[in-house]
């Protein structure tokens, strides 16, 4: 066995552990979110963490997939990244609001 780290992988991993942390407290927090805004934004957020931990999940196999598949893939994550970010600065930006006024 080699005893030089894969750096890339070990960094994969840590980063498949952080966002099963993450979807574990998007799903704590669910229960404890009202309706409305926030409930709404919440749910969608819930959602694309979802989506972003099977992506993260799937970057172990990126070596088996078709270059296209695999173009398409990292294409979909930063496009729902996008999305995600988005999301959570509107969010933060009403919250915002309301303490404000």
């Amino acid at each position: 066995m080699d005893p030089t780290f894969d750096v890339p992988q070990v960094i994969t991993f840590a980063a498949i552990a952080v966002m099963g942390y993450c979807l574990w407290l998007v799903f704590n927090l669910k229960g404890r979110i009202p309706g409305g805004i926030v409930g709404k934004s919440w749910d969608t957020l819930l959602w694309l963490v979802g989506l972003f931990a099977v992506g993260y999940i799937s970057t172990p196999f990126f070596s088996a997939m078709p270059e296209s598949i695999l173009r398409l893939v990292v294409a979909c994550i930063f496009f729902f990244g996008a999305i995600y970010v988005l999301i959570t600065v509107k969010l933060i930006y009403r919250v915002i609001q309301e303490v404000m006024d």
